[in-house]
């Protein structure tokens, strides 16, 4: 059986989008020299990054005289701390990371609107509703990953078994755990990739019970953006032009993206891509809609119900102000 899209309205809402036609962008001005900047993204090449990736290979940072290398994570690399400690520029980050560092950081695009983060049963385990969970084995992965899960658990007053989860969903497939996590962009597909069908799945989307914190957005040092204003106003503009980009040529995007998962060695598919490419943008324009002209934006009450959780949870002592934190 073939994976669905939980909305008719969000697999549909490119032809609406009229992103087709977007051209590619002038030349910067002859004579001037680009700023070399280093964008750091949380993962390996992957359709999270699409954006990113296009607005490079099309020539879109180079037309706000802007040189970006692109650098790839692993497990073991931070990108806030590659760009605090100056070995990039700009990072991909989620609020809750950036706003736990109790450090000076300034989101200057807000990409991603809508959380993807979930955790995913079986019908056959009798798990229908959040309060199914008490008692039942849960598996969430640590650090950030955990705050929303947490909250999950406080709001319906569930008391599970909390075991860590790995980077696969192997535990889940076998029966290991009754519960796992997921980011809907990748290890739900690959829980159905693994021989689960939909049916067999019940979700629960975070986002669906009042805990939407969006994820990826574009970070740097407080100090860059003082300093450098106008770099950060290019790359912000860039990097939304590269988000409309990808949304208006898919296909285009994908063999980009097939190209760079074959240079990195990354074990994927074109089909897992596409998904994970459709998902994303369904996030770029969650709540803020399809014109490209309002995308980027945090907006207030995301960043105030993310603030507000981590302070209940101990994480932070003090909500910021947001005009401190987000810039447009």
């Amino acid at each position: 059986m073939r994976v669905r899209l939980r909305s008719k309205a969000a697999a549909g809402f490119l032809l609406g989008m009229g992103l087709l036609s977007i051209g590619l962008p002038a030349a910067a001005p002859a004579g001037e020299s680009p700023d070399s900047l280093v964008l750091q993204v949380q993962w390996f090449p992957q359709a999270q990054f699409a954006g990113y990736l296009m607005a490079r290979e099309k020539g879109i940072f180079a037309a706000e005289g802007l040189n970006v290398e692109i650098r790839f994570s692993d497990e073991h690399t931070s990108p806030l701390t590659e760009v605090f400690e100056g070995r990039a520029d700009f990072c991909t980050a989620w609020i809750s990371q950036t706003l736990t560092l109790d450090r000076p950081v300034v989101n200057i695009c807000q990409v991603l609107q809508k959380s993807s983060l979930m955790l995913v049963a079986k019908t056959e385990s009798g798990i229908l509703q959040p309060e199914d969970m008490n008692g039942r084995t849960v598996a969430i992965w640590g650090g950030d990953f955990s705050i929303q899960p947490t909250a999950f658990f406080r709001k319906f007053n569930i008391k599970p078994v909390l075991v860590p989860q790995s980077y696969n969903i192997d535990a889940f497939a076998v029966g290991a755990c009754d519960v796992t996590s997921a980011m809907y962009y990748n290890e739900y597909n690959k829980i159905y990739l693994s021989g689960i069908d939909q049916e067999e799945l019940v979700p629960f989307f975070f986002s669906d019970y009042g805990l939407n914190f969006p994820e990826d957005g574009v970070y740097c040092t407080r100090e860059t953006y003082e300093t450098r204003p106008d770099v950060c106003r290019k790359m912000r503009r860039a990097v939304l032009k590269g988000w409309e980009y990808a949304a208006g040529h898919q296909e285009e995007t994908l063999d980009v993206l097939m190209d760079y998962c074959a240079s990195y060695h990354v074990r994927t598919n074109r089909a897992h891509q596409k998904w994970m490419l459709t998902v994303v943008l369904q996030a770029v324009v969650y709540g803020v809609g399809s014109d490209p002209a309002g995308w980027g934006v945090l907006r207030r009450d995301d960043f105030r119900r993310v603030a507000e959780e981590l302070k209940r949870q101990g994480f932070i002592q003090v909500v910021p102000a947001y005009e401190d934190f987000a810039r447009e």
